[in-house]
């Protein structure tokens, strides 16, 4: 859970909601609610909290602030899915109290291990951070026995607490070797990861530390640990992932160790020194993956924002989105083992009557796609195979809004991109946004060595974020974007030279409000 002491306002714990200073009555911002990405109706949101599959319904828990859309009286709210994409929200599940409720993780003791059930079917379990006072954070225990609609706390709170101001985001799941619950859970201004192992919730024990490795950039925050599939093969291998937030360094966003674990001890099977990152962009954080799913189905939900803009993001009458579903593998690389990603859409959310396609045509300078209803939402999804040949550059531009006295630059425009000379993937923003921050315009690069000179994409569009999938998962680039209501079109570009598109289709997203 962020540490936004610095950032923003705190209010003592109390009844009255946390307001900005010069609040005044914003004006809703509907052009930029997401089709299928989550955001809640009303209010603030960050970190994703107890994702759980259960009973043929994915559980999506998160911070939330129930009384208004900046940070503030931490509490979990709640959705639930069939399908990722159409979430019902809920009342708050777990709400403030003498604590803030602060970032963790949900599972399912189908067992009863912890005594709390009062059915066959077993309870829901969450553990949690409790931020007191601004003074201590401790683990804390609720259990759930009507399907996780609302919260019990454990009388003998809190079960880990070392009396640390900084100790937080417990991530808990079942490991079937060492027969036991086992968490992981950071303190981050150490660079530190703790794994505790429990046969009942409630009594945790140490089991190993691992430190000091990868990117060292404080704090390490919101860690997972899980068991991955490597792609052809019949192997895994157990992947740790971390968020860190070094705003003195520029750097915001997730990384990743690949290794063993053995119920006790995480190994890590690169370099100290080398860090992997889950993507390239300014806006994944916070990511966990789905407890009560198949190793096979492993599925990551990361809050889609960065820490040092989003109190000023221009959304109302709510702050906050998650990035698109995300399943996980890993995949045998000439660099070793690497993390693949793959948007969760089916093609139950793309629009068959609004879409364009094309193979097998050139493009030199630059080809306008939308027109009409066609892209018109800024809400589609990009499939595009290129052979890149002479261009320096080939890509796409979205979200365009020409100046309207020189229609040839763009007031407005998104570009994603690769670039031969620097044979990297590019997304910029730096004319993406009506927002005004000074650490918002930015331009994202991740290596990208072609393969046979062939570019491969996915970009997902949704009205105020970008994701692109490139290199069939194993490179990501993720950014908000905050367009004006006319900048609508969208185009596929070079510059110096010709490039030849093999396969292009476009779809239009379905709004999952309709």
């Amino acid at each position: 859970m962020k540490n936004f002491l610095k950032n923003v306002l705190l209010c003592s714990i109390g009844s009255l909601p946390l307001l900005s200073f010069g609040q005044k009555k914003e004006q809703e911002t509907n052009h930029l609610r997401p089709f299928i990405h989550f955001t809640p109706q009303k209010n603030w949101m960050n970190d994703p909290n107890g994702l759980l599959f259960y009973q043929g319904k994915y559980h999506l828990y998160f911070q939330h602030n129930p009384f208004g859309n900046q940070w503030g009286h931490m509490s979990w709210g709640h959705a639930t899915s069939s399908d990722l994409l159409h979430w019902t929200e809920h009342p708050v599940a777990i709400p403030e109290d003498t604590t803030m409720i602060f970032s963790g993780s949900l599972v399912h003791d189908k067992h009863n291990t912890s005594g709390f059930s009062t059915s066959p079917e077993g309870s829901l379990v969450a553990i949690y951070t409790a931020h007191i006072d601004n003074k201590k954070q401790s683990q804390y225990i609720a259990y759930s026995n009507d399907g996780g609609m609302t919260f019990t706390k454990y009388a003998k709170n809190p079960v880990i607490d070392l009396g640390k101001k900084d100790f937080r985001d417990p991530n808990v799941f079942w490991h079937d070797g060492s027969a036991q619950w086992v968490m992981t859970v950071v303190l981050p201004l150490e660079y530190k990861v703790l794994f505790y192992g429990s046969k009942n919730l409630k009594d945790w024990s140490l089991l190993s530390e691992f430190a000091n490795q990868g990117d060292k950039r404080k704090p390490w925050e919101c860690p997972s640990l899980t068991e991955l599939p490597v792609e052809g093969s019949n192997t895994s291998k157990w992947v740790l992932m971390l968020s860190s937030n070094g705003s003195t360094e520029g750097y915001t966003g997730m990384q990743y160790f690949v290794g063993d674990f053995d119920g006790k001890n995480f190994t890590n099977l690169n370099a100290p020194e080398q860090a992997l990152y889950v993507d390239y962009g300014k806006d994944v954080y916070a990511g966990i993956p789905y407890n009560g799913l198949p190793k096979e189905q492993a599925t990551l939900v990361a809050w889609m924002t960065n820490l040092n803009y989003t109190g000023d993001n221009p959304t109302f009458p709510w702050r906050g989105q998650m990035t698109i579903p995300r399943k996980l593998s890993l995949k045998n690389t000439s660099n070793g083992l690497r993390l693949v990603q793959a948007p969760a859409i089916s093609s139950d959310f793309l629009e068959k009557k609004d879409s364009f396609e094309k193979e097998n045509f050139k493009i030199k300078n630059s080809i306008e796609l939308s027109g009409g209803t066609l892209f018109a939402d800024n809400a589609y999804l990009i499939e595009a195979e290129i052979e890149v040949k002479s261009a320096n550059k080939v890509g796409f531009k979205i979200a365009q809004e020409a100046d309207s006295l020189n229609n040839k630059n763009n007031k407005f425009e998104t570009k994603v991109y690769y670039d031969t000379k620097k044979k990297s993937l590019i997304l910029d923003r730096l004319k993406s946004s009506v927002k005004n921050h000074a650490q918002f315009p930015s331009i994202e690069e991740a290596n990208y060595e072609l393969k046979d000179g062939i570019l491969k994409l996915q970009i997902l569009v949704d009205r105020m974020s970008v994701e692109v999938f490139a290199n069939d998962g194993l490179t990501t680039i993720t950014d908000l974007i905050f367009p004006s209501e006319k900048a609508k079109t969208l185009s596929i570009f070079t510059e110096n030279g010709k490039s030849k598109v093999r396969k292009l289709k476009i779809w239009n997203l379905k709004d999952k409000s309709k």
